[in-house]
């Protein structure tokens, strides 16, 4: 499989707002409850600094997408953040790498100087292990800091990586 990452257009929202709350939807990564409608989504996704979109190169298939924008303002807008989203039928194909290195890359093409994750789920082991093999540091753990879709709370761990 043969998957590039470049920057959606209109025709990817359909299946970018299908992979997006299907994450939603099993409410152990985002922090978003509620799915988003046809208009929220392109809303949401024209709103960002830069949306990717992971696609197979030959079939055009989105198989997963990303978000960049800061992650605060003035003295900090140098700091951006990202969300990651694959969808459940591409995950273990490597296609979340090529989201977060392409997000790096995107990150320092918009003058941003640090990429961080401020809600990173402590039992989502896939992502943390991909951040740490990327080189992403783990600045410490926030105890509950996730109310899981079962009611229960997770702890959640911030990382960040300089650009």
């Amino acid at each position: 499989m043969d998957v590039i990452v470049r920057a959606y257009m209109e025709e990817d929202l359909p299946r970018m707002r299908e992979i997006w709350n299907e994450i939603v939807d099993e409410g152990i990564a985002f922090p978003q409850e509620e799915p988003l409608t046809e208009q929220g989504a392109r809303e949401f996704f024209r709103g960002q600094t830069y949306t990717g979109v992971a696609v197979e190169r030959e079939t055009g298939e989105v198989l997963g997408l990303y978000i960049l924008h800061p992650n605060n303002v003035g003295r900090c807008g140098h700091i951006c953040n990202a969300s990651y989203a694959v969808g459940s039928a591409s995950r273990g194909r490597h296609v979340g790498e090529k989201l977060v290195r392409d997000c790096m890359d995107q990150g320092r093409r918009h003058g941003f100087r640090v990429l961080q994750f401020n809600a990173v789920v402590r039992t989502n082991a896939g992502a943390r292990h991909l951040y740490e093999k990327l080189g992403f540091i783990q600045l410490g753990t926030i105890p509950g800091g996730f109310r899981m879709k079962d009611g229960s709370y997770e702890d959640i761990c911030p990382y960040y990586h300089e650009l």
